[in-house]
């Protein structure tokens, strides 16, 4: 039998527990060795809710001593994002692959650097953009690019994924600069990252404006931008927090020569609205799917994590491949990411990539102004 493949996770929090419900669904493949965080109980907790012995998981509060003893195949940092860089550098150093949550970091620089840091060690990086993952959107991507629906005209995507007062005080990091951003960073940059990835030509223009509508946070509760693509096309993007927390919704679309791709997520229920040449393609995509992945891939939409880590397993096993969500994609995110904070700073249009280093943190005192 093929030796499991050992996961420990850095973080205990809300996201936690679906990363741990995606190893238990692939338990034959991989298993939870070790958990992390700076709080005692914050591991007692999450182990009883998914109903896991305390006596087969080893509790940490030291990463650097837990990927020390533990040496894990997979370290999974869940952790607040202004924390990623430093546990991502150490991680790597050490021999270990990477899960990491969205952002990759909180600058464009740093994420260029654990980019790079990942070739130099040899070791693959998935990134927590979790839309790549939904049923469908691969077959989508490869259909779009190879030029079933004739030329990519433009794209949009709105986030609207509505956060009370309650969310931000829950803790501190939340809504700052220097730790999580607003809703352009935290709640919409897998969104851009499955827009761009979608259609397929990479960003080389950003403009942008960020406002302060109703939560009481250092950062934006709703952003704006335009994306100018490499190919001519443009993306237009809408994040917000700023809506009501019991109607959140993510919807992407990429206007094509000769069709319109929809998808998305309203209250949790998926949304798909496909045409090619003015008739209704969703029943033959829907097939297409099963066809290739079988019908319980389907399922994935319940907890994305459980496609993330499947597919992560087997670029871990199969040299010759990187995730679907690879470390490049977190850096790219990032640096656009990065490019409409510093257009929205600037008032002005930012090219992409980033020539110098921009980092969240470079916004605070944006809105005392």
């Amino acid at each position: 039998m093929e030796k499991k493949l050992s996961v420990m996770i850095i973080g205990c929090g809300r996201v936690a527990a679906k990363h741990i419900k995606a190893i238990k669904k692939l338990s034959s493949e991989v298993e939870l060795k070790a958990l992390v965080d700076v709080s005692d109980k914050a591991p007692l907790k999450l182990l009883e809710t998914s109903k896991i012995p305390v006596s087969e998981v080893k509790l940490f509060t030291d990463y650097k001593e837990a990927i020390d003893e533990i040496q894990p195949d997979i370290v999974a940092v869940t952790v607040p994002s202004g924390l990623h860089f430093q546990i991502a550098d150490y991680a790597l150093r050490h021999g270990c692959n990477l899960l990491l949550e969205k952002p990759m970091t909180m600058s464009s620089e740093e994420s260029r650097k654990i980019y790079e840091l990942s070739r130099e060690c040899g070791k693959k990086i998935a990134m927590g953009h979790i839309y790549r993952y939904f049923p469908l959107v691969d077959i989508l991507r490869r259909d779009i690019a190879s030029g079933e629906f004739g030329k990519v005209l433009h794209g949009t995507i709105y986030v609207r994924w509505g956060h009370g007062e309650d969310y931000y005080s829950s803790a501190a990091w939340r809504g700052t600069w220097k730790s999580d951003g607003g809703a352009m960073m935290n709640q919409t940059i897998h969104a851009i990252d499955l827009l761009v990835w979608l259609m397929g030509s990479k960003p080389i223009e950003a403009e942008a404006m960020l406002s302060q509508r109703l939560r009481n946070i250092q950062a934006e509760d709703l952003g704006m931008a335009i994306l100018r693509m490499d190919d001519g096309s443009l993306a237009s993007i809408e994040g917000t927090t700023a809506t009501s927390d019991k109607d959140h919704s993510a919807m992407f679309t990429v206007l094509c020569e000769n069709g319109t791709i929809c998808l998305g997520l309203k209250k949790g229920i998926p949304s798909l609205a496909i045409t090619k040449n003015g008739h209704k393609r969703n029943f033959h995509y829907i097939m297409k799917h099963i066809s290739e992945k079988g019908f319980t891939s389907m399922l994935h939409a319940l907890n994305p994590h459980t496609g993330i880590y499947a597919d992560f397993i087997g670029a871990i096993k199969d040299d010759k491949r990187q995730p679907l969500a690879d470390a490049l994609s977190g850096y790219s995110s990032v640096d656009t990411l990065m490019g409409i904070y510093k257009s929205a700073k600037l008032r002005s249009a930012v090219r992409l990539p980033l020539e110098e280093d921009f980092s969240s943190v470079d916004m605070e005192g944006f809105f005392n102004k």
